[in-house]
């Protein structure tokens, strides 16, 4: 499909954070773009911005007969009466990770997998590239606070940066020169159904790389090292190709020493926290490096890299009161992020509000939540987060906060949330998920910045 001709581009669920990246690059292209999505959010407020023509409400008549293409997500509910349109139109109907396949055939193509970091990471390559003034197109799956979006485009690109998601094996349309992947943890079973499985694709997805390709993989991630590719590993607590040396914190910020064979790069500040953010940024530094580009270079860019919207974000930052919100939805992501904030605050009692997000999740990784969860000096729970699965029998919030060994933990609403913070007063406040957690952001920030 030539897709550089298209005049006319409908979006089935035009909000999602990856959607919403190709809507504003066909967009910026030139092409009319319109789609529809079930919620206004920031998001797709800022595309209408943008000049797309946006609706929330399920109705084919907006779907007239001149569009040429449409583009949807998978997560759409297959009841929709626009997807039912869809299908019986005369007009091609791709999934965005067809086009995001199609899009990158003829770039060099570096792509992020892992079931979590891929995003920081992919924000982190993006930024240093661009900082170093290559022309790159970067699809991000959040957005970037340096940026303030979720895409980058330089219209002279021969580059590409995309996060290569592993959800309905979104990834193996991708055929990358450099990939980078952070992990391989249980996750999306209700469409790999077992850990097995979704190695596998895993495995697949790397074959993909184009001959001369490099793969560059947290230590571990893969059980066995793929043949045939030249791969390397990283990590910051394991002998690998890559490690992070003498990590420590002054001020908030993260200080270490990078080392790969010959090449050492020392005293690297990151002022986004957590180790984890060290290991991600280790990986941004091999991609860098592979490249070509000066080290020094790469230090002045990490020093002002300010991270993803949603990814330890700092709401409010005060010596009485702090309050981050981050998007961990899986137990892992939700381990780190506790750690990290124990390190930066070992004194303070943190409480956390967290949103499980989707029944299936819930019920393959409950073991794990209920771990990661326990970390917290103070649960406050809530109702998981349905997107697009219906209820599963067995499977609740119920379950998991009796599964949470912690002295101080309920299950509530958002509504009552905010009031038990309120009237608690927290010294440190997570909130935590994939869902609508965010909905709570205005209103704490509102009531804390007014204390």
């Amino acid at each position: 499909m030539e897709l550089f001709k298209l005049n006319k581009i409908y979006f089935l669920g035009i909000g999602g954070i990856g959607m919403s990246a190709l809507a504003r690059y066909f967009n910026a292209k030139g092409v009319k773009v319109s789609g529809y999505d079930k919620t206004s959010t920031f998001l797709t407020q800022e595309l209408e911005k943008e000049g797309i023509d946006i609706h929330y409400f399920d109705n084919p008549d907006f779907i007239d007969n001149s569009i040429e293409l449409i583009i949807y997500t998978p997560a759409i509910p297959k009841d929709l009466k626009e997807w039912g349109f869809a299908l019986q139109m005369d007009c091609p109907l791709m999934k965005r990770s067809e086009i995001l396949g199609l899009l990158t055939k003829d770039y060099f193509t570096i792509a992020v997998a892992g079931t979590h970091g891929k995003t920081s990471i992919t924000s982190m390559i993006a930024h240093v590239l661009h900082y170093a003034g290559i022309d790159i197109i970067a699809f991000i799956g959040g957005v970037s606070k340096n940026y303030n979006s979720n895409l980058l485009l330089n219209q002279n690109s021969k580059v590409i940066v995309v996060e290569a998601d592993e959800f309905d094996r979104s990834f193996l349309n991708l055929n990358p020169d450099v990939v980078v992947v952070s992990s391989i943890d249980s996750d999306h079973l209700d469409i790999y159904k077992t850990r097995d499985n979704l190695i596998n694709t895993y495995y697949q997805f790397i074959e993909n790389v184009k001959i001369g390709g490099k793969i560059f993989a947290k230590k571990f991630a893969f059980p066995k090292e793929p043949h045939g590719k030249e791969f390397q590993t990283y990590s910051i607590g394991e002998i690998s190709d890559t490690i992070a040396r003498n990590i420590k914190v002054e001020n908030g910020d993260f200080i270490f020493d990078f080392k790969k064979a010959d090449i050492e790069i020392k005293n690297l500040i990151l002022c986004v926290p957590g180790r984890y953010n060290v290991e991600n940024a280790l990986a941004a530094i091999i991609v860098a490096l592979s490249l070509n580009l000066d080290p020094n270079v790469i230090r002045e860019a990490l020093k002002v890299y300010t991270g993803v919207k949603r990814r330890f974000e700092y709401q409010i930052k005060r010596p009485d009161f702090v309050y981050i919100d981050d998007y961990a939805h899986h137990p892992e992501e939700i381990k780190a992020l506790i750690t990290a904030v124990k390190e930066l605050y070992p004194r303070k009692k943190i409480t956390g509000i967290f949103q499980p997000h989707l029944f299936t999740r819930t019920r393959d990784c409950m073991e794990g939540f209920a771990e990661s969860l326990a970390m917290l000096d103070c649960l406050i729970l809530l109702e998981i987060y349905p997107a697009r699965e219906v209820p599963i029998n067995g499977v609740n919030s119920d379950i998991l906060l009796d599964m949470v060994k912690s002295n101080s933990k309920i299950l509530v609403t958002k509504e009552r949330a905010l009031e038990i913070i309120k009237e608690e007063k927290p010294e440190v406040l997570l909130t935590i998920g994939a869902g609508d957690i965010d909905q709570l952001i205005m209103p704490i920030l509102n009531y804390f910045n007014f204390l």
